[in-house]
């Protein structure tokens, strides 16, 4: 089975939504992107927080408590011969008339995807590109993970393979922003660094995480990409490939898998993913 959708396992070929879906009429919708250890999903209430803040700023009610939807997850997983996966939570606003709706959305349309796990190898080194698209601004005050996603889809064209590469975003004002699916962080002289959410970024739960945990001397700010050109390690961030070193960004070298501020914190990030496992 490939997906949950309103109490029910569903195959690809069996999932529909409406064309009057104000998700496919308008893009109004948000998701989570998120996977599993041993059928557990890490740092799930970092999820669900940032996921119930978008539907609230877009009046979008969600039918279901975050434990129902763990409940989704264990199905999904246990009709997968209970292997771990890769799962998209997806709320979109819901069926409608054609024409914006003035006041709320009572019925949105949820989903819960899955698919298999990449294949990846920790401390695999990813090469990265400054892309040509710069960074769109967000849709409110702050970026929310929504469908609202042609500026990466743009970006996405630029390089070949996501699976070996990542192509890094600088804003309008010309300050690094983000990766394509990731948040990106620096290291220069024992410093960490990592753009603002100022810079219109998404709040990444692994970069928040990194943000609490690191024990290290760390900095946000408006950083242009000759500062970051001038880095000893690179690294990037998401919730399915956790943290990702970098080799290089054009013909720039970096330390990539053996940066020894990488090394501590993947050890530690991995080393809570147990933790919270055996609680």
């Amino acid at each position: 089975m490939e997906a949950w959708k309103d109490g029910q396992l569903f195959k690809a070929n069996e999932l529909t939504v409406s064309a009057y879906d104000h998700g496919f009429l308008y893009g109004l919708g948000f998701f989570e992107t998120f996977r599993t250890y041993n059928g557990e999903v890490f740092l799930w209430d970092e999820h669900w927080s940032r996921l119930s803040k978008a539907l609230s700023d877009f009046r979008i009610a969600i039918p279901y408590e975050k434990q129902s939807i763990l409940k989704a997850v264990n199905l999904l997983t246990a009709a997968n011969n209970g292997e771990d996966g890769y799962f998209r939570l997806n709320v979109s606003a819901g069926i409608h008339d054609i024409g914006l709706q003035p006041s709320d959305y009572p019925q949105p349309t949820v989903i819960i995807f899955r698919k298999p796990l990449p294949s990846t190898v920790r401390g695999k080194e990813k090469s990265a590109i400054w892309l040509k698209t710069v960074r769109n601004s967000p849709e409110s005050s702050i970026r929310h993970k929504s469908h609202h996603f042609a500026n990466n889809v743009q970006a996405r064209f630029e390089i070949d393979s996501l699976a070996t590469q990542e192509g890094i975003f600088v804003n309008a004002e010309g300050f690094v922003a983000e990766g394509i699916t990731s948040n990106v962080f620096w290291v220069k002289d024992g410093k960490v660094y990592t753009p603002s959410v100022e810079t219109g970024i998404l709040n990444g739960t692994t970069r928040k995480w990194i943000l609490k945990n690191c024990t290290m001397d760390i900095a946000e700010g408006l950083y242009t990409k000759s500062q970051l050109e001038l880095a000893d390690e690179v690294f990037i961030t998401n919730a399915v490939q956790e943290i990702v070193p970098i080799k290089s960004i054009g013909e720039k070298q970096f330390l990539g898998n053996q940066g020894s501020v990488y090394k501590v914190l993947h050890k530690q990030y991995v080393e809570c993913i147990e933790g919270e496992r055996r609680t």
